[in-house]
């Protein structure tokens, strides 16, 4: 995908989507895992180990194509996004611990997501003529891309903060219009090959998607973390960061590659129906000391 919409547009779009999630994060966002410890340390392992494992192990049961390997790789390192705080709010989540979350996996993806990419590039792809963009060589530029947009947008907040709560919404109903563009002009130009690329990794996200919700509530309900813990680590874990994903495989300064865009936006579909499923089933299985939390009695909370 070699055009100027990808060229320069895609690039910029990144570095605003980037910009945006550091307007909305402050340093008392980082402080707050003082009162979360073992939660917060418990989600960090699932996000940072055992769906990168469960993906691998995913990916190499179903013999995926390489460039689908690595796009499926790609997701399980994207951080959580905004919608898993939402997603936390409606269905009676600890959303203080979501954005604690969220803000950490962040700031720890722009170091991860490299590494997991560049490996499973090394893995999947070795001696192949389509070895694509993102290797050791190009991690400072991906530390660039994501980093410096995300440190310049707390940077705002601080300096500016009615400002930054002005801006936050209009800088992502533009960033994410101009990658939905670009995502729908990717598609079309591999028209021919989409259907083929559902077949082949749509079983595959789906089965990832419902690993990534159960470890997040079961890793943490194991850790002795309330049902609102589990609630939200189960929507921060599961619902992985798309957007972000979908920009590094399209990037022609990165990736550069459609299919490996291909399990970012099928999962981007999926798991707004499957974490709804799992939004209403959390309901249901509530415990009762949690469902009178959610009705507004103090909520229990676990530390370290």
């Amino acid at each position: 995908m070699d055009s100027p919409l990808t060229t320069y547009l895609l690039p910029a779009a990144l570095a605003v989507i980037m910009f945006g999630l550091g307007l909305g994060l402050s340093v008392a966002d980082f402080r707050r895992v003082a009162a979360y410890p073992w939660p917060v340390a418990v989600a960090l392992v699932c996000q940072l180990a055992l769906l990168p494992a469960a993906c691998l192990g995913l990916v190499l049961a179903f013999d995926l194509s390489p460039e689908l390997a690595v796009g499926m790789m790609l997701l399980a390192a994207s951080p959580g996004g905004t919608m898993a705080n939402i997603f936390s709010h409606l269905f009676g989540g600890d959303v203080a611990l979501n954005v604690t979350l969220t803000a950490i996996n962040s700031v720890i993806a722009v170091f991860t997501l490299p590494i997991v990419v560049n490996l499973s590039l090394d893995h999947f792809m070795a001696g192949s003529d389509e070895v694509l963009g993102l290797r050791f060589d190009k991690t400072l530029q991906v530390f660039l891309v994501v980093l410096v947009p995300v440190a310049a947008g707390m940077l705002v907040r601080h300096r500016r903060p009615r400002f930054a709560e002005r801006s936050t919404q209009a800088v992502k109903v533009t960033a994410i219009s101009a990658l939905i563009g670009i995502i729908i002009a990717a598609l079309v130009a591999e028209r021919d090959n989409v259907l083929g690329y559902l077949a082949d990794v749509g079983l595959v996200v789906f089965l990832f998607a419902a690993i990534s919700l159960t470890i997040g509530y079961g890793a943490t309900r194991l850790a002795r973390g309330d049902h609102r813990q589990s609630v939200a680590t189960c929507f921060e874990i599961g619902m992985h960061n798309t957007t972000l994903s979908m920009a590094i495989a399209l990037s022609p300064t990165l990736l550069d590659s459609t299919r490996m865009a291909i399990p970012s936006a099928v999962y981007a579909v999926v798991m707004f129906a499957m974490a709804m499923s799992a939004g209403f089933l959390l309901r249901r299985i509530a415990p009762h000391e949690d469902a009178a939390a959610d009705a507004g009695e103090p909520a229990r909370v676990t530390r370290g």
